[in-house]
């Protein structure tokens, strides 16, 4: 199972932090759109940053903690999940924080409206 431990890890991100979408009515995963422009420059950037240092020699990965499937420039898929699993992560969890402040600074609010 060590072969699936990177791949396991950024499952895991995702089954944490999806839920805080649904639980604190973020809709982060119902605007597709401004999401795919959140992530897409990162992605693009890291991609190919970790391509070129591929290409050069100077990054490698432990293949036995992977699937073993590499896309075009032996980049493994797991690092290409990455760039995609862990920006959107950040995201519905800032996003729940913001949500939880915005909950919490009305409750604080809401009582000394009624004095």
């Amino acid at each position: 199972m060590a072969h699936l431990s990177y791949l396991g890890l950024l499952a895991a991100c995702l089954c944490c932090t999806i839920p805080l979408d649904f639980v604190y009515a973020s809709r982060v995963l119902a605007r597709p759109a401004s999401l795919l422009a959140a992530i897409l420059p990162g992605f693009v950037v890291f991609l190919s940053w970790d391509l070129y240092a591929i290409s050069r020699g100077q990054w490698t990965y432990d293949l036995r903690r992977m699937t073993g499937i590499l896309l075009p420039g032996r980049l493994p898929l797991e690092e290409a999940l990455f760039f995609v699993v862990i920006p959107l992560a950040a995201i519905l969890t800032f996003e729940a924080v913001g949500r939880c402040q915005q909950r919490g600074a009305a409750r604080r609010v809401a009582p000394r409206a009624a004095r």
